[in-house]
């Protein structure tokens, strides 16, 4: 561990921004204020900030406020997905494929279900054909916000339930990325996406040259790799792929030292360039970029009780909401027990089927993503996009109640489990 890098537990406002809880606390507050203001006498002032032009007359440097929220600023939480992936895939729980095959094909079923649902609701409701096109609106799960809802509620649940969670949610991210660079990619630019190659390489050779002088220099990967990626997002942003993709392309690129087992985002930074970036990358990515980019995109005005009726009776919301609730529990929970009963893999004996249940309407938690695929659905402001927001919403707060509620339940169980062996062990020690 190089001087000045602490294990993210320690003091200072970089560990305290590293925290899952405080990750989501700020998200949550981002996204409440937005919701307030862009309701409020100062809504006026919002969207205007919101839609102002800043940049220079220069391809891919002239965005709204909005558009950097979502094309700039959240590249970076992709970044950090990507370096996550990486170690994942190379030195965490996705290493070995045999033990993470539940949580991983439970995380297609968590994305393949509330896909159908919400396309079957759509269907039924053919008024506007378009609406279709939000069907991967209702796949993500929101990681910060489910992780912290585990955080709160449950302090003495398994670890293994965690491990379970994170592992599913960012395999869930993996699939969201490829749904955005495939799905939702028009007019493809072959010639910036050749130009995007050059410093997509230059990165990928200095980091994977060398590691040891990044992670001994603090100031070099801002001096040095930054630029670099910057011109990579440029590149890719117009290529007429969406942005955040570069994010994960670099992070991709970033080399990951073998080590001991690791759980997800609870790494030494020693393990590597990889996990050392994630490390001090995590504030930035927690403390403004996630909070700037819900507080740009969550803003909706609801019009009222009455309002945010006529926005559920969309069938682009009640769709969301019906796939973030139910589709999130059957498709994460039935795919997760066929992997079980008819396959080598298994359910860790630490946590029952009830618990899993729980972990399953947590992960119904969809915002960030969310929000940015109903955006690339159906344009910024626009009326389906206005009630996907108030959709996602909806669904992610009754998910988070109702998975919070059973997870809270359950871990009052195992504290109780937890205390009677203590009381057990005491009874037997020597006097």
């Amino acid at each position: 561990m190089s001087a000045g890098e602490t294990d993210g537990h320690g003091p200072g406002l970089g560990n305290f921004l590293r925290r899952d809880l405080v990750g989501g606390v700020l998200l949550l507050v981002a996204m409440l204020s937005a919701l307030v203001i862009a309701n409020s006498p100062l809504a006026e002032g919002y969207f205007g900030l919101r839609d102002t032009h800043i940049g220079i007359d220069f391809p891919g440097l002239d965005h709204t406020v909005g558009e950097w929220a979502s094309e700039g600023l959240l590249a970076i939480f992709f970044f950090l997905v990507g370096l996550e992936l990486k170690t994942e895939f190379v030195d965490g729980e996705l290493r070995d494929i045999r033990k993470a095959m539940l949580p991983v094909v439970a995380a297609f079923g968590g994305v393949l279900a509330p896909a159908l649902i919400y396309v079957v609701v759509n269907k039924i409701d053919n008024g506007d054909p378009s609406t279709v096109n939000g069907w991967a609106i209702p796949t993500a799960t929101d990681i910060a916000f489910a992780v912290s809802v585990l955080a709160v509620v449950g302090a003495s649940l398994p670890v293994a339930m965690r491990t379970f969670l994170l592992t599913l949610a960012v395999v869930d991210d993996l699939i969201a990325i490829v749904i955005i660079a495939f799905v939702y990619t028009d007019d493809l630019s072959v010639l910036y996406l050749l130009l995007a190659l050059v410093p997509l390489g230059l990165f990928t050779f200095l980091a994977q040259k060398f590691p040891e002088f990044f992670m001994e220099h603090h100031w070099a990967a801002w001096v040095i790799l930054l630029p670099i990626g910057i011109m990579t997002w440029l590149f890719v942003l117009e290529a007429g792929i969406h942005a955040t993709i570069a994010g994960v392309l670099l992070g991709s690129a970033v080399p990951v030292k073998k080590a001991t087992p690791r759980v997800i985002r609870q790494e030494e930074p020693e393990l590597g360039l990889a996990p050392a970036l994630e490390h001090r990358f995590r504030p930035l990515s927690n403390g403004l970029a996630i909070p700037v980019f819900a507080f740009f995109a969550a803003g909706v005005a609801v019009g009222g009780l009455d309002g945010v009726l006529a926005s559920l009776s969309d069938p682009v919301a009640i769709g969301i909401v019906a796939g973030l609730v139910l589709g999130k529990l059957l498709g994460i929970f039935s795919a997760a027990w066929l992997m079980d009963r008819f396959t080598p893999a298994a359910k860790d004996d630490d946590y029952t089927w009830l618990d899993l249940g729980g972990l399953a309407m947590v992960a119904g938690i969809g915002f960030t993503v969310s929000l940015l695929v109903a955006e690339l659905s159906f344009g910024l402001g626009s009326a389906h996009d206005e009630h996907a927001k108030v959709g996602i919403l909806t669904g992610s707060a009754i998910a988070a109640v109702l998975g919070g509620t059973l997870l809270a339940v359950r871990n009052a169980h195992y504290e109780r489990l937890r205390l009677a062996g203590a009381a057990v062990d005491k009874l037997d020690a020597p006097s």
